[in-house]
């Protein structure tokens, strides 16, 4: 059964680093894109990285570029996303989904999604 299931999340200092993973089971992640989305508490969830399946191209929000990478490890069917230098502004849950294509804006397209994990940065 496709599932995406995210992990690594907990309560940091601002200024820290934190890795976040999302594991993929049910099919080959090469395959497809992922993304990460993250919903602050109050605020409508944002699209904030996203990777393709097989070619290396990756996308982020501009105002977490420089501080959050992404990347994938296909063998493990891992996408990571390192987060640098977290600010409270960081606080979410960050969500991992799929789609089939590299780049879409809709969330209606990201056809499965994780749980969540809880990424909570104290000042």
């Amino acid at each position: 059964e496709v599932q995406l299931v995210e992990s690594g999340g907990g309560l940091v200092q601002a200024g820290g680093s934190l890795r976040l993973s999302c594991t993929a089971s049910g099919f080959s992640l090469d395959d497809y894109a992922i993304a990460w989305f993250r919903q602050a508490p109050g605020k409508e969830r944002e699209r904030v990285l996203c990777i393709s399946g097989s070619d290396g191209r990756t996308w982020y929000l501009g105002s977490v570029k420089g501080r959050f990478t992404i990347s994938r490890d296909n063998a493990k069917n891992t996408v990571s996303l390192l987060i640098d230098s977290l600010k409270p502004e960081d606080t979410a849950v960050y969500y991992c989904a799929r789609s089939k294509w590299f780049g879409v804006t809709i969330e209606s397209e990201y056809d499965y999604w994780g749980r969540g994990t809880q990424v909570t940065v104290s000042s």
